[in-house]
Order: structure tokens, then sequence, then C-alpha cells
């Protein structure tokens, strides 16, 4: 998958989720919803591991929001990254994949 085609459908929607809301997505917006998409993805792993109550979901419910909160934060992530101008393709190549040299 394309980072950057990925990041521009992204923002399409998120753009739509503002104007729905009645909301800028100013730039602490960003932030701030990223860490409450980490928080929610915290509270689906204790829950997929045990360590929260399931709240009435069955096991199968609380695996499936487990693997939804990730996609949050990479979209989430996907969005602030965006905003800054940051190439994250670049990025990673530079910082992560480095190491494969």
């Amino acid at each position: 998958m394309d980072l950057e085609k990925l990041a521009e459908r992204l923002e399409k929607v998120s753009v739509g989720y503002g104007e729905s809301l009645g909301f800028d997505r100013d730039p602490d917006w960003f932030l701030l919803k990223l860490q409450e998409e980490v928080g929610e993805l915290t509270q689906a792993y204790l829950q997929h591991t045990g360590r929260a109550r399931a709240k009435g979901s069955t096991p199968e419910q609380i695996r499936d929001t487990f693997h939804q909160e990730f996609a949050d934060v990479l979209c989430q992530l996907l969005l602030f990254a965006n905003q800054h101008d940051v190439d994250l393709t670049t990025e990673i190549d530079r910082k992560w994949l480095s190491y494969e040299r």
C-alpha cells in the first residue's frame, strides 16, 4: 500500500469527519486525537490480554476491537505526519531501513 495515496484518502475522510461534527482540525487536534487513539489501543490491549473488564463483549469482539484500534492509530499517525509535511516513506528509510544496509 502506498502511504502517500493512503494519506490523501484519509485526509478526505478526516475533513468530512471534522465538518460533520463541526470542529476545526487544528494542529493540536491531530496530536490529541492520536493520543486518544493510542489510549483506546491500550484499553483494547488490556481487554485482549484479560487485564481489563470485558464490558459484555465476547472474546471475538474484543479481538476485533483490538485489531481495529491498530488501524485507528496508524491512520491518525498518517494524518498527523501529513499535517506537518512529513514524508514517512523517506523517514522510515532513513531511520529504520538504513540498518538493512
